[in-house]
């Protein structure tokens, strides 16, 4: 038998497995009880948020032979032929493929004919919308005045498209976008029917990533599932399938723009495009991080913090971030990159967009509007607090020597030099770019960009970035294991490596001894 997908077959059929839209769900099971049925019905949202699916419901409701509570009973004849398929009494029509007048003439001379088994003809047309307009005056007339046995339901996602002389004589309904923890707590239900172990965590990343759709939460979560066949699926695989980025690296990506560190910016944009993260759901991510943090930084209610809905630690680390930043920064970030996403769509080099974006934010001075203006201003005054005098005002790469080497100057002090360096360590760090190019992607990347030093027990140390680069040596198994081979077959003797992780070229410089400078410096002493 053929795989049914999962929001084909998890589809309601009952008003009851309706989830989200609890205000149209009474409202017509009243109507039905009640015999108040309507002649014309607009069902009006954003995708799958249960327009057609509740539409069918309604076509059963209003035929069914034993109604129970306003919901239809499934198990009589009517109910199970329109279940089928096979019902004379409820028409579909997709208006996208059959949008003009003959096809809506076929429907008006249709209607005169009295359902031969049942209480009603129920007509639902999908995208109704895209109806020409020679077609929505053809449909006027009959749906203004139908006969008593007929019910027309029209669905669209672009309400405004309609002609108000359409509008005015439907029952209109406004479908809502499904909340996130709605969507979680149904996508948790089905993962317990079709016994698949899925962490919570990934699931509510998946409710996120449908922005309201129900359907698309079924269709991201089928995809993920059949990449990882057989396995439990966590956060970290979710955000692979998807190809999207872990939250810790915004928070990262902040500090380095905060610190206008443009080398470190681009260096963690060329980590996520080398992990195939896809970059324009990179910078709609982003920039609700950013969001989420002007949210933070104008509020403390607690109907804000629902508003962000994140979990209680990453709100924490949240509200330490957006403590050392300014409310006009936060604002000037999102203007740049919001103008970025109306860019990146139709851009052929996306990538160096995004790159001129990060500069954009770490150099208040391309920019000349007001807030750009307020961002210079607030940093010189930041640099005088610190007792820096800038020779100029316009002399900003001035300024920011002079903080560089006063930084220097409180520097803790630099670890003691080893008194000895065995000479197979030397040779490794020597041929280090021999070591790099034996390496394949993605840990050509992380190795390329390491630092060298001297362990306990004179092994050699290899120091990574903290986040991605350390999580693929430490977190992922084989990884280590396999760069200690190629080191091993490249020095011609086994090489045991020590993986150690760093948040910043700072930190190296005062926890750990640089080798290869070290070794570069005896390497020229021997050649004079």
């Amino acid at each position: 038998m053929s795989y049914t997908a999962l929001y084909r077959k998890f589809r309601p059929d009952r008003f009851e497995d309706v989830k989200g839209q609890e205000h149209i769900v009474t409202t017509l099971r009243n109507q039905i009880k009640a015999q108040r049925i309507g002649h014309a019905y607009l069902f009006c949202g954003t995708r799958g948020t249960g327009k057609t699916s509740i539409a069918k419901i309604f076509a059963k409701a209003v035929n069914c032979e034993n109604p129970v509570d306003g919901s239809p009973c499934r198990e009589c004849r009517s109910c199970k032929a329109i279940a089928a398929g096979s019902s004379m009494n409820v028409i579909e029509i997709d208006a996208a493929s059959n949008n003009g007048v003959d096809n809506i003439r076929e429907i008006v001379d249709e209607v005169s004919y009295s359902p031969a088994d049942g209480k009603y003809k129920v007509y639902i047309i999908d995208e109704v919308h895209m109806l020409s307009t020679g077609a929505f005056n053809a449909l006027l007339k009959t749906l203004e005045e139908p006969p008593s046995y007929v019910i027309f339901i029209l669905a669209t996602t672009e309400v405004h498209k309609i002609p108000i002389t359409i509008l005015s004589r439907c029952q209109r309904y406004d479908f809502k976008r499904i909340s996130i923890d709605t969507i979680t707590d149904r996508l948790s239900e089905i993962m317990k029917i079709e016994d698949i172990s899925v962490e919570d965590k990934a699931l509510r990343y998946i409710a996120k990533s449908a922005d309201g759709s129900f359907r698309d939460s079924l269709s991201l979560l089928d995809q993920c599932i059949a990449f990882h066949f057989g396995k439990d699926l966590t956060y970290d695989m979710v955000l692979d399938v998807l190809g999207t980025v872990d939250t810790e690296v915004f928070g990262r990506l902040l500090e380095n723009v905060v610190r206008r560190d443009v080398p470190s910016c681009i260096a963690l944009l060329e980590e996520i495009v080398m992990q195939g993260r896809d970059l324009p759901q990179f910078i709609t991510d982003f920039t609700w991080y950013l969001r989420n943090l002007l949210l933070v930084k104008t509020s403390d209610s607690e109907m804000m913090e629902d508003a962000i809905d994140m979990s209680s630690e990453n709100l924490e680390r949240l509200k330490e971030e957006a403590a050392v930043i300014e409310m006009e920064t936060i604002m000037r970030y999102i203007r740049i990159f919001s103008e970025l996403s109306g860019q990146i769509k139709y851009a052929a080099q996306k990538r160096i967009l995004i790159e001129i974006a990060l500069i954009k934010l770490c150099r208040p001075s391309m920019e000349k509007d007001a807030d750009s203006l307020l961002e210079r201003i607030r940093a010189i005054e930041d640099k005088l607090e610190k007792g820096i005098v800038a020779p100029s005002g316009s002399d900003i790469y001035a300024q920011e020597r002079q903080i560089s080497v006063k930084q220097a100057g409180n520097a803790a002090e630099r670890p003691q030099l080893p008194k000895a360096i065995p000479e197979d360590i030397k040779a490794i760090v020597s041929g280090w770019p021999a070591i790099v190019g034996a390496a394949s992607m993605p840990m050509k990347q992380y190795i390329k960009t390491a630092h060298l030093s001297l362990g306990g027990d004179n092994k050699l140390m290899v120091v990574v970035e903290d986040g991605i680069a350390s999580d693929y040596f430490l977190r992922q198994e084989g990884h280590k294991e396999l760069l200690e081979q190629i080191i091993s077959e490249t020095a011609g003797k086994e090489v045991e490596v020590d993986i150690r992780s760093i948040r910043n070229e700072q930190s190296f410089d005062q926890e750990y001894v640089d080798l290869s400078k070290i070794i570069h410096i005896d390497i020229d002493e021997d050649d004079e």
